[in-house]
């Protein structure tokens, strides 16, 4: 395969970025970080590259997906469903969740590709208890 120079800035892109990316910052050359792509071309080059098993896509919620290098270490990832905030963590954070869905369904699970979805604790602090509603707390 040949590395063209719209390859190699796509690469660049996601060597410079410690979290997942999507294809439009990319494009935007990550917030003035390196130069702008066209978009088309990102794309199509993310495609090429997820094909040789060198990216990878993960999906965080409601967005579009997002691009991030696969020799990296194995990530998987929580969201919020309600602000989309995520997290990264390293793949044995996650072994016990892992485990217990195995246990339950017999099915070998990761979060790499689709995280596990709840709320944040900013939004699940804010979320009304249930027969609690309309009630002010007295915290």
């Amino acid at each position: 395969m040949r590395l063209s120079a719209a390859r190699r800035s796509v690469i660049e892109a996601l060597f410079a970025s410690e979290e997942p990316v999507s294809a439009e910052e990319i494009a935007g050359g990550l917030g003035g970080r390196l130069p702008k792509s066209d978009l088309t071309s990102v794309y199509r080059n993310l495609e090429v590259l997820e094909e040789l098993g060198l990216v990878r896509h993960v999906h965080l919620g409601h967005a579009p997906g997002l691009y991030t290098l696969a020799g990296r270490s194995e990530q998987e990832y929580v969201v919020c469903e309600r602000c989309a905030k995520h997290i990264t963590l390293p793949a044995e954070r996650l072994q016990r969740a892992r485990e217990a869905i195995r246990r339950a369904t017999v099915f070998e699970v990761r979060f790499t590709h689709f995280p596990i979805v709840g709320l944040c604790p900013d939004c699940a602090g804010s979320e009304p208890q249930a027969g609690h509603e309309g009630r002010q707390s007295d915290r």
